[in-house]
């Protein structure tokens, strides 16, 4: 039987008791510094439709907008911050020449959070993720900088995002083992455009406790349909925050053909079901059940106001069906060996064994 989802009605953010809706508000459309995103008034009517709705969780970054988004999240969350779960990460630069000012590391954690704090008008993050892995700082390092962070009360939570999956479980071993705060969300891109996390981040996921937040559930608008193949010499730029939103799609491999033939599928099944292929996009990742709460951005009222569509999607049957069909990948070893008839039969013989997933 189907539930029906609302922003109000929460889910538990991994191995955690803390509440969140099952979407979060993606803040890194707020403020305009970028070229793209929502003024100071905009981004307040996308706050109030999200929060007005029961929407709790917000998510941000400590450079998202030259750190505009932090600021404008602190001045219209004023006198409603107790009930909203504010996420931020650190690991972006701030100061390009200075090799400390990013990074994984300590240092860079322990500032980008002061500074976060201050921007946000808040004594405390609810949840902290590193934001990218950037292959050089020790892991016992950056958990127990994390532990210390939670211990002095600055923040509640901590989280990881866009990690090879080898090393979050890892983390979740070490700091299980050590009584450090344990990683709760994952943080990763997922859509119909983007299913190889399929492969190991979402099932070590669910394995080992961390809500999943996927990222981008439209491919950078490309599952929206608005991109045609007469978008497709937009160029391989350097993404944010230089360039237009197509730019971006394009240097992110979003903008490809296969791409656009993915959006003309969702824009078939969205057609059948009276629904936008936005929401029909959105609710396709929501179906994992790894997944907590994918994260929608929006330019306009009217945009998220769509997006928040996605709850009243229902994908069953023929629909699902075709939709997994055009995005399929192939999985890969060991994956594809391991699933494999002869290799089945080697493992368990001729006995039936009831597999839990």
């Amino acid at each position: 039987m189907n539930t029906t989802l609302s922003l109000d009605r929460y889910r538990l953010l991994g191995r955690s008791g803390l509440r969140v809706s099952p979407l979060a508000l993606g803040a890194m459309t707020f403020g305009s510094d970028w070229g793209w995103g929502a003024d100071g008034d905009e981004t307040r009517r996308i706050f109030d439709a999200y929060v007005d709705r029961g929407g709790n969780f917000i998510d941000t970054a400590n450079q998202y907008t030259n750190g505009s988004s932090e600021k404008l999240l602190g001045e219209i969350a004023e006198g409603k911050r107790e009930r909203l779960v504010v996420a931020t990460k650190y690991t972006i630069a701030t100061r390009p020449r200075d090799p400390n000012s990013g990074g994984n590391h300590k240092k860079s954690m322990v500032r980008s959070v002061e500074q976060s704090l201050g921007r946000l008008r808040t004594d405390y993050v609810d949840l902290l993720y590193l934001h990218a892995w950037d292959f050089t700082t020790p892991v016992e390092e950056i958990l127990r900088a994390m532990d210390d962070l939670v211990r002095a009360g600055k923040v509640l939570y901590v989280g990881i995002s866009d990690a090879p999956a080898w090393q979050v479980s890892r983390m979740q071993a070490i700091a299980d083992l050590r009584g450090w705060s344990p990683l709760v969300a994952l943080q990763i891109e997922y859509s119909l455009v983007e299913r190889t996390v399929e492969r190991d981040l979402l099932p070590m996921a669910k394995e080992m406790g961390l809500g999943v937040l996927p990222w981008s559930p439209l491919a950078r608008g490309v599952l929206t349909g608005k991109y045609t193949k007469a978008d497709l010499d937009a160029g391989q730029g350097v993404g944010v925050p230089a360039g237009t939103r197509k730019n971006v799609a394009a240097a992110a491999g979003s903008l490809t053909e296969r791409g656009l033939a993915l959006a003309d599928v969702v824009k078939d099944v969205a057609g059948e079901l009276g629904k936008t292929p936005s929401q029909v996009a959105i609710a396709w990742t929501l179906k994992h059940p790894a997944v907590t709460a994918p994260i929608v951005g929006a330019r306009t009222e009217q945009q998220l106001l769509d997006d928040l569509g996605a709850l009243d999607v229902r994908l069953e049957g023929e629909h699902l069906t075709r939709l997994e069909r055009a995005s399929a990948i192939e999985r890969g070893f060991p994956h594809d060996f391991l699933e494999r008839p002869m290799t089945r039969s080697l493992i368990f013989g001729d006995a039936a064994i009831e597999q839990r997933r």
